[in-house]
């Protein structure tokens, strides 16, 4: 697989795992290769989902391709992206009114 696929792939998973995924929420990735390194895993710190992009999990990933070579891309991966809602609104309490 060329390394512009694997580029294409990320986002492409991204997209799909995050897109309902507010902005200011938090998203952060597990990624754990179920085949030659199963009780390993990689991950993703959280971060805004708009400030989560394709090129931060790429400088993950290259940095554990280049310390373990069995972490393989052709392997089969799970990925799992943790979602943390983060509360709208400014905190202050409704004050209710009545009239009459």
């Amino acid at each position: 697989m060329k390394f512009s696929n694997l580029k294409e792939c990320i986002t492409a998973l991204l997209n799909y795992l995050g897109y309902k995924v507010p902005d200011r929420d938090l998203v952060g990735l597990r990624i754990r290769n179920t085949e030659n390194v199963p009780d390993k895993l990689v991950g993703i710190s959280l971060r805004r989902r708009n400030q989560f992009k394709p090129d931060v999990v790429w400088d993950v990933l290259v940095k554990v391709f280049q310390s373990n070579a069995v972490f393989g891309l052709s392997d089969r991966l799970e990925v799992h992206l943790d979602h943390v809602m983060m509360l709208a609104g400014n905190g202050r309490m409704t004050v209710k009114t009545k009239v009459g």
